[in-house]
């Protein structure tokens, strides 16, 4: 068993069709009980961080996050100037999530005019934009803008090869795991155990977090879009969905907290309305 944290519930947003909807999604979740407000990095979606400043302004308690932005696309000191901005604007309630991109990022960056780069180029770039957003975000430049928290906005890093799991266990705050959809309690071990053993005897201040593709039995067409069925990934053991009536879907996440030491979960807006009776339950757990 390993040490535990409380649980934190993460909504992921995405598409949104205008402003009104925008902002009642953000006061949803915060009613709810989500902690974070999150919006992916992609040109099909509204730019993350002037969306999240609206969410923020909308609520009063909402944590607002990326998840995650292609730090390839983003010039660091640029970078560091609107993070500051957003934080300083939601009165210290954001989080940065940064990773060297989705599988399709590439084409984002060839439309952008923006080089790509190779995985292992991204991995080197990554880091360098790390050390400089953290040093900028905690004020250690005199006359750049700072945020607002200390010693800095909480920084995300998304992962999955041992490589950037590593990168991810030494410099962030939170490590967000990048893993396939059939992913199983024992082949998630296998991951968490390369983070263990790189973070050393930082691990224990590690938040672990990872993200739900979908809640319940019911239907879901984006899962049938991709060849996924919610169903046979329950069946198999997949910890990347949740089946069962709030109470059984919170008795797993709790198993899973004991067993993985998963405190962070999120969820695509799609399901946060039948997840939130779990977020509920798991409240103040």
């Amino acid at each position: 068993m390993v040490d535990q944290r409380r649980f934190r519930f993460g909504v992921t947003v995405g598409q949104i069709p205008n402003a009104k909807a925008g902002l009642e999604m953000a006061r949803r979740a915060e009613s709810s009980g989500f902690s974070t407000f999150l919006q992916p990095d992609t040109l099909f979606t509204p730019a993350p961080l002037p969306t999240l400043a609206a969410a923020a302004a909308a609520t009063t308690t909402l944590r607002v996050g990326t998840w995650v932005l292609c730090d390839s696309l983003r010039e660091p000191r640029m970078l560091a100037w609107e993070a500051a901005t957003v934080d300083q604007l939601s009165a210290g309630r954001l989080e940065l999530g940064l990773g060297v991109g989705r599988p399709d990022a590439e084409k984002d960056a060839a439309r952008l005019g923006i080089p790509y780069g190779s995985p292992g180029q991204r991995v080197q770039r990554l880091a360098a934009s790390v050390r400089t957003l953290k040093g900028l975000l905690s004020g250690g430049e005199p006359g750049f803008p700072a945020g607002v928290q200390r010693p800095h906005a909480p920084i995300l890093i998304a992962a999955s090869g041992p490589r950037l799991l590593a990168f991810a266990a030494r410099e962030a705050d939170i490590v967000a795991f990048g893993w396939p959809p059939d992913t199983t309690v024992k082949a998630a071990e296998k991951r968490i155990a390369i983070v263990r053993d790189a973070a050393a005897d930082r691990f224990d201040g590690l938040e672990l977090a990872a993200g739900l593709i979908a809640i319940g039995d019911e239907d879901h067409p984006w899962l049938r879009r991709m060849g996924l069925d919610v169903r046979a990934l329950a069946d198999a053991g997949a910890i990347t969905v949740l089946t069962g009536t709030p109470s059984q879907m919170a008795d797993t996440l709790r198993r899973r907290r004991d067993t993985l030491g998963l405190s962070y979960l999120t969820v695509p807006i799609q399901s946060a309305e039948s997840f939130a009776p779990v977020v509920e339950i798991l409240h103040g757990d």
